[in-house]
């Protein structure tokens, strides 16, 4: 690879933009892919992509375009910047453009419902590529966006695709974390938005500080619960792709999942705080997705249950604070206890009745 390589980002919303950005300011020549040929044309004339980072000043060496060929053809590294819902799609579409060598990158943070794959399980399944990474961590784009210092995660099996990535990324304040556990890291991304959509809600409810700390951390442990019951390495969680990014987007108003959270706190439907929010909020789907795959695989998370019961059943936001506080009490930190410990834990949770919103007595 020459020193300069090119760089392709797919996708032109918020995060997308911010990605391609910092590529450009770092010397790469960076070709930014959006479905809207005006909008490409308004970003080459002006320097601004004008629906989701209109304060943001595009680098010269970025050039927009809607032609997916002409997107990928020389690229060596290749983001995935695309909703969950639409990212099987566009890469059906970009398959017979890509290359056995190229880099690719997914920075979605979201679950496909068909057959509960993650981006980079679809990534390798179309293209058979061995070059294949996740980005993620706590990135809001509006941030990055004003240069604040920020700190992300490129997790890969691939040694070339994590360097590649950290080469082109890294910069005075944008920092470019390595993990190997590539399913831990995307599993984190993904299942923060969930609870991040609670936060906002208790916020909404004026709850206080406490509650919020004890929101975080349930939620920690609930969603670790989840991924390493599907080989993810619980330490992953104490990285900056889980408690770090799970931190961000429960306590930011920038956080899309978070304001979606906040109005149904306020009292919309949420149809109502969808269409307000004007943009993809990823744990709204997410929600859904883990609900029935908790079930089938008999791992308890009574957060999940309370939240889609409140998204999809109209129940009040409060029975999210009825699940925390109704359940008896049990372990702090699971992954502490001795193995046999943990193993009773999980065969006796694994034995419970299904928890409804009501605030049955259940363990945890």
């Amino acid at each position: 690879m020459s020193q300069m390589f090119p760089v392709t980002v797919l996708g032109g919303g918020s995060f997308g933009t911010a990605l391609a950005t910092i590529a450009a300011e770092n010397g790469y020549p960076v070709t930014l892919w959006v479905r809207n040929a005006e909008l490409a044309q308004t970003i080459n004339e002006t320097r601004y992509n004008p629906r989701y980072q209109p304060d943001l000043k595009l680098p010269e060496s970025l050039t927009a375009t809607s032609d997916l060929k002409a997107a990928l053809t020389g690229a060596e590294l290749v983001f995935m910047s695309i909703p969950s819902k639409g990212f099987a799609d566009v890469l059906a579409q970009a398959r017979s453009y890509l290359t056995p060598d190229q880099i690719l990158v997914s920075t979605t943070k979201g679950i496909e419902a068909n057959g509960f794959k993650l981006m980079s399980q679809i990534l390798s399944e179309e293209t058979g590529s061995t070059h294949i990474g996740v980005l993620s961590g706590p990135n809001l784009a509006g941030e990055i966006a004003k240069h604040q210092l920020t700190a992300t995660v490129i997790a890969s099996e691939d040694d070339q695709t994590r360097s590649r990535v950290q080469q082109v990324l890294g910069s005075h304040y944008f920092r470019v974390y390595a993990n190997t556990d590539i399913y831990g890291v995307e599993l984190g991304g993904a299942l923060k938005n969930i609870y991040a959509i609670a936060a906002g809600m208790a916020s909404a409810l004026g709850m206080g500080e406490n509650t919020r700390s004890m929101l975080v951390t349930r939620s920690l442990a609930e969603m670790s619960r989840f991924a390493v019951s599907l080989g993810a390495n619980p330490m992953t969680f104490l990285g900056l792709a889980g408690v770090g990014d799970l931190i961000v987007t429960c306590s930011s108003p920038l956080s899309r999942n978070y304001r979606v959270g906040q109005a149904l706190g306020e009292g919309r439907s949420l149809d109502e705080a969808v269409d307000a929010l004007g943009q993809v909020a990823e744990g709204v789907n997410t929600v859904r997705l883990v609900k029935h795959k908790a079930e089938a695989m008999g791992i308890y998370m009574p957060l999940v249950t309370g939240l889609y019961e409140v998204l999809f059943n109209d129940h009040d936001p409060r029975d999210i604070a009825h699940l925390m506080m109704n359940n008896q009490q049990s372990t702090d930190v699971e992954f502490v206890l001795p193995r046999e410990e943990v193993i009773k834990s999980a065969q006796k949770v694994a034995r419970m009745p299904a928890v409804k919103a009501s605030g049955d007595q259940t363990h945890e």
